[in-house]
């Protein structure tokens, strides 16, 4: 999905969101104005002082919007183990923050391996670089996608 906007915002109520492109967290304040400039994936890149900032879905409330739905997460095996079709489209809704590519379609994601867990469930590697060395997002990318992926049903 290719989301490529400009939309003025006022923000709602105090709010947490990362500096782009070095990482850094910032707070976006109450009645503060700014623009949307991208909103894939779940979360939004607002340009708000002068810089642009990463709101996540989680707090898409504090710029006027609802969280989108994660349809990958009612997919699971009748084994219970992960569904790797899931897993991809899950990490299809990551994107870099200045651009608007997902990770598998940049060619960030080298494999993806699925195994049973002795425990029930699935254990889920993921190999990946960064779009940049040096990348102040490269952290925040990664967690994203290890956190979408924790998410699926069947991932333990």
């Amino acid at each position: 999905m290719y989301s490529d906007i400009d939309e003025q915002v006022i923000i709602e109520r105090d709010c947490e969101a990362t500096l782009i492109p070095f990482g850094n967290k910032i707070t976006l304040k109450k009645g503060e104005e700014g623009h949307i400039t991208q909103a894939l994936g779940g979360s939004y890149t607002v340009m708000i002082r002068g810089n642009l900032a990463r709101v996540e879905g989680k707090d898409a409330d504090a710029i006027g919007k609802t969280p989108q739905t994660q349809p990958w997460l009612e997919e699971v095996e009748p084994n219970g183990r992960a569904n790797e079709k899931s897993v991809w489209e899950a990490m299809k809704t990551c994107y870099d923050p200045e651009i608007p590519v997902n990770v598998v379609d940049l060619g960030l994601v080298y494999s993806c391996e699925i195994s049973d867990e002795d425990s029930g469930g699935s254990l889920v590697k993921v190999k990946m670089t960064l779009t940049a060395p040096g990348c102040g997002m490269g952290d925040m990318i990664a967690t994203e996608v290890k956190q979408k992926i924790e998410g699926i049903p069947g991932v333990s």
